[in-house]
């Protein structure tokens, strides 16, 4: 997130000279005009901003003359200009003159300015002997980059804010359609903000000699935060704002009104307030912004990121678009739980579900339907994305399902793509190898537990050992995270906890008992979660086996072995490391020796 917010705020130095300085002495939307010197020259100005900075005496409606037969233009041009752009450069034979045009006018800063640039001079009089100008530049009192040009002006925000409510010097009434009058408003403040609002008063439309202004398709409520942005520089939204909607229909507006610096924060809050509740939500809506491209990107990798949780929680991402969700299929950043995840989001989207369905449930809504109907305009859409499926990594039960199922008889590309992975785990070669990813694991969302080497601290009872991450190591079957059961009964040569005690306390052995007739001699491990694996501690299923095998064959010794193919990909709570077949100890030969014991994977 701290890159999007660095990325953003390079953005703030293009907007940094806009604002009040555009309109300077400016005939488009003036109210007032100072008639000045004995010339009587005219100069505009706008009511609004004079009554902000000081006090003009100016009425609250119509046109205003201000005569200042006395005081020569360049007098008034640096109180405008200090007025208008918080800076202002005059000899020091003006300083005085100055002083005394902002006293008239009660532009206090300025006043105050003018006094400690004559009493330097006084103390110092080679100060200003360069003949140069003395620049006077207002003190900004915040650096808030949504406020850029309205804290650097000599512009009292609160006063400014006042003239909205009371609708004083107000030169325009707003209306939203459907509603009753929003506000009134004033031509320059609107105008200053958006170069939008500015052409719509000044190119000679219906809107630049009407006193009304109708806004239709706007958000009620967020033309309103607008508006009060646009008085105060600051958007309020504590009570008003439901982040996850009204954020959204904010930077609507200030797209569309190009109020830039109001779109940029909207851009940072949505960042700051971005979850995998609210980037569904986000992502209808700014594609079709082009200047959030960042924001866009940032909230596809969000939902790759958390893809089980953003296609389970509702079914509201079947309303992103084609090329978004497309995106997010195709991110590397993807995580999931299973692949089967994968492709029941992409038959969820294609069908345009209103409830969250697996695949089954659609092959049944093929059944007494065409693929055609079912899946409508988006039926080319769904051979494109099962395209991203890594069918080869969903279990072997489970692709023989789908070969039997409807979407495989009824639709070609799933009946292709399901006899490729087939063919793959049963000959190892699928004829299509070129393409690696459909063979390579995605990320997991799960725990990532991985074998580096053998009496390492990354497996999975290391990990339960220290309560998963919150403590320093203690003996997993100690602090009950972990249960090793023997086939035989506990004794001082049967002890569990020397399997997870991960320092050599002596070799510990399971004895031989009958198991279905057969003669068998094993350690169970339970981790409390999902060469045996079990859900129930009943029903088996080998994950791999092991005939002859003298691999382990001297005290001491480690060994490590992959388990590979279809169920390596699911999940198990119990494990069991069963002897089978006698060892060729001449004298305990169902004896299980075994001193240590560690599993790795992705743990939930």
């Amino acid at each position: 997130m701290e890159d999007a917010d660095e990325e953003l705020e390079e953005d703030i130095g293009d907007y940094e000279n806009w604002g009040l300085e555009n309109f300077l002495e400016s005939w488009e939307l003036a109210d007032v005009f100072f008639i000045v010197g004995k010339e009587a020259r005219a100069v505009p100005a706008h009511k609004i901003v004079l009554a902000a900075s000081g006090n003009f005496s100016l009425s609250s409606a119509g046109e205003d003359f201000i005569h200042l037969q006395d005081v020569s233009y360049p007098i008034l041009h640096a109180l405008l200009e200090y007025i208008y752009t918080g800076n202002t450069k005059v000899p020091e034979s003006h300083l005085s003159p100055l002083k005394a045009l902002s006293l008239q006018f009660e532009v206090s800063m300025l006043v105050k300015q003018c006094e400690e640039m004559m009493e330097r001079f006084k103390l110092n009089k080679k100060l200003f002997d360069s003949g140069k100008s003395v620049e006077i530049s207002y003190p900004s009192s915040r650096l808030n980059c949504c406020t850029v040009f309205l804290n650097k002006l000599p512009i009292d925000v609160k006063r400014l804010t006042s003239f909205r409510w009371t609708g004083e010097y107000s030169d325009i009434d707003i209306y939203i359609e459907g509603h009753c009058q929003v506000a009134r408003a004033h031509r320059i403040i609107l105008g200053l903000w958006s170069a939008p609002f500015t052409k719509m008063f000044t190119n000679g439309m219906t809107e630049s000699v009407s006193s009304k202004v109708c806004l239709k398709d706007v958000c009620f409520e967020a033309f309103n935060i607008m508006l009060e942005f646009m008085y105060s520089g600051e958007v309020n939204n504590e009570d008003t704002m439901d982040v996850d909607t009204m954020l959204l229909q904010l930077l609507l507006l200030a797209d569309q009104f190009g109020v830039s610096l109001l779109h940029q924060e909207c851009c940072k809050r949505l960042l700051e307030h971005l979850s995998e509740d609210s980037v569904c939500q986000i992502l209808q809506v700014i594609p079709s912004i082009p200047s959030c491209k960042l924001i866009e990107e940032t909230c596809e990798r969000k939902f790759s990121m958390h893809f089980d949780y953003c296609t389970t929680a509702s079914t509201d991402f079947v309303m992103l678009d084609e090329a978004t969700f497309g995106n997010i299929l195709q991110h590397p950043d993807l995580t999931v739980t299973s692949e089967e995840r994968v492709l029941n989001a992409i038959l969820l989207w294609c069908c345009k579900a209103e409830e969250l369905l697996g695949w089954d449930r659609v092959d049944e809504m093929t059944l007494n339907s065409t693929p055609e109907l079912v899946f409508g305009e988006r039926l080319n859409s769904l051979e494109e994305f099962l395209s991203f499926v890594r069918f080869p990594l969903l279990p072997y039960p489970m692709l023989q399902k789908l070969e039997r199922s409807n979407l495989t008889t009824r639709i070609h590309k799933f009946n292709q793509l399901v006899k490729e992975a087939i063919c793959f785990l049963e000959f190892g070669s699928s004829g299509h190898e070129k393409d690696i990813n459909k063979f390579q694991h995605r990320r997991s969302s799960f725990k990532e537990l991985q074998y580096i080497c053998d009496g390492d601290s990354n497996g999975v009872l290391y990990f339960a050992g220290t309560s998963y991450g919150e403590h320093q190591w203690v003996n997993p079957v100690l602090s009950k995270k972990v249960t090793i059961t023997p086939s035989s009964p506990l004794s001082r040569f049967t002890d569990p906890k020397v399997l997870v005690s991960r320092s050599y306390q002596g070799t510990s052995f399971a004895g031989p008992r009958m198991d279905e007739g057969r003669t068998t001699s094993w350690w169970m491990v339970d981790i409390g979660h999902g060469h045996q694996g079990s859900m129930d501690g009943n029903n088996w299923t080998n994950l791999r086996v092991h005939e002859n095998d003298e691999t382990m064959c001297k005290p001491g010794q480690y060994a490590s072995w992959p388990v590979v193919g279809p169920n390596a990909l699911l999940p198990f709570r119990f494990f069991r490391v069963v002897l089978t077949a006698p060892t060729t100890d001449i004298t305990n030969p169902w004896s299980f020796c075994i001193c240590f014991l560690e599993l790795y994977g992705y743990f939930r």
